[in-house]
């Protein structure tokens, strides 16, 4: 299964959201609080080229926030990227 990395911050409703769907899909995932870790929000703003959260990697695949894991799921690419698709 793909390896899922997830920037966060404590108090970020779309950083819920996603964690939610991840959950509901039982995927594991590695939550990285970008609020407590300078070094981390530094590590996301240049593998991602964005300053919001969250920033959602799928291996080295980067999805975007929220957003943009919600209209994956919407054209239905999200559970293939997470190794879900039936074959």
């Amino acid at each position: 299964m793909p390896k899922v990395v997830m920037y966060t911050t404590a108090v970020c409703p779309y950083c819920v959201r996603a964690k939610f769907m991840l959950k509901n899909k039982q995927v594991d995932y590695e939550e990285i609080r970008i609020d407590t870790d300078h070094e981390a929000m530094q590590v996301m703003m240049q593998r991602s080229r964005r300053n919001t959260v969250p920033q959602i990697f799928i291996d080295e695949y980067h999805v975007g926030g929220y957003d943009d894991m919600a209209a994956l799921e919407m054209a239905g690419r999200l559970d293939e990227l997470l190794g879900l698709a039936e074959s």
